[in-house]
Order: structure tokens, then sequence, then C-alpha cells
């Protein structure tokens, strides 16, 4: 059965493109033209993915996305006219899962669209019962996903609970920016170095007693990261 893509933007140009590129490809694109159409279809349709323009009548894109995580965990890429580090950042720490800057290629849709619903389908680990205290202050449960930062349980998004798994599987090694982004986003997105920051950010931001110093998730300029060395034993992460 093909895959169901829902394309949330009001321009009919934009909407007409996109599903001509997506169909194409062999996905069912439903259209929606502002927020309480796309909530109304993600109820009642239940998509694969979404397309979420950031400009819409009414509440805009963020809003809209805001209102879709109260309800849903669907795959959620924006489209941004400027993708400037600022709307990504609030998109991505609203839940949006990736972003797409207009004017974009028909190729670039295309591998964000399936790489997105490639790791969506992924199964984030084998079953595990393990916590891998690395010091007083920080513990990683890697059967719920959550870190325990001075005792309390703090949920880590899927996309972030990836990004660490392979930091700590590789604690104290260096891990260049295209190896994190290849085996976190894959291989579309192996020169995404923004993208890897904002989310290295957001896991300091969770998990580093003063994340300006971080103490955990350390960075070689120009490289890029490593966790501060630990005994991790981890189990291998399903790809």
């Amino acid at each position: 059965m093909a895959q169901t893509v829902l394309v949330v933007d009001d321009e009919p140009r934009i909407v007409d493109l996109v599903t001509t590129i997506l169909e194409t490809q062999g996905y069912h694109v439903i259209e929606a033209g502002d927020g309480d159409a796309a909530l109304t279809a993600i109820r009642e349709h239940m998509p694969d993915l979404v397309l979420l323009d950031v400009m819409l009548p009414g509440e805009d894109g963020f809003a809209v996305l805001k209102q879709i995580r109260a309800i849903s965990n669907v795959p959620v890429i924006m489209l941004t006219v400027q993708a400037s580090e600022a709307d990504k950042v609030r998109g991505l720490e609203l839940g949006a899962d990736d972003y797409v800057a207009k004017p974009f290629g028909h190729r670039e849709l295309v591998s964000r669209v399936k790489a997105l619903l490639r790791r969506a389908e992924m199964p984030a680990t084998q079953p595990v019962h393990s916590v891998v205290e690395v010091d007083k202050h920080l513990s990683i449960d890697f059967d719920t996903r959550e870190v325990i930062v001075d005792g309390e349980r703090i949920k880590l998004r899927p996309t972030e609970y990836r990004l660490l798994y392979h930091l700590v599987r590789n604690a104290g090694r260096l891990l260049s920016h295209e190896t994190l982004l290849t085996r976190v986003w894959g291989r579309e997105y192996a020169d995404d170095t923004q993208l890897l920051r904002l989310y290295i950010t957001y896991l300091r931001q969770k998990i580093e007693p003063d994340p300006s110093n971080p103490r955990y998730i350390l960075n070689e300029r120009g490289l890029g990261y490593r966790f501060t060395d630990i005994d991790a034993r981890l189990p291998p992460l399903l790809e």
C-alpha cells in the first residue's frame, strides 16, 4: 500500500508541484490549506508523513505543529522560505523532524521524505534492560530512552536518542560530522552540519550541568564530536 503524505500549504502552485513530485515516486498525497484542515486530515487519514509550510493563513506552521504534536507523533518536515537557523531551532524544538527550504529541488525533497520515512520505520533498538551510569549527575536508560539527570527522568525524542546512542556507544572516540549524520539521519544528510549542531545543542541542554561548558558531549572544532570516555557496553542498534 502506498504511503500517505499530507501537504499543508496555502499556495496552489507549491501544492501542485509537491503532489506531482511525490505521486511520481508512488506516494499517495492529500492536501490541506490551513491548520484546521491539517489537523482534521491527520485525525481522519493518519498520514505517514506531513509536509508543513511555516507561512499559513491564520495560525502559522509553528502553532499548527504544536497542535499536531499534542495528538500525533507523525513525522513532520517543515517547509520554510528562508531556512534561517532561528526557524530551524524553533521548529525542531516544537517537534519537527526536518526542514526543507523553498525553493527546493525535486531530488532534495524526495530524498528528505524517503530518509525520514525510513527512519520512522526503524525499530529504535533491540529490547534492552540496562542503565548506563555516566557519573553521579547523569545516567542513561536505554530501555526507556530516557536520561536521568540528578534523579529526574527526561524523555528523549527518537532522533535525540539515536544520536546519544551512537555517541555513548563510541565513548572516548571522535566521530566525524559525516559519520554521525550518516548513522543517525542517513546518507542524504551527510553534509548537513547545521542540523547536527542543533541536535547536539538539544542534547546538551538536557544532560549537561552547564551546556555552555559541556562535560559529556565534547566538540573538536571542524572535526566532530565525542562523548566523554566511559565503559559503556551497549547492544547493537538496529539499522
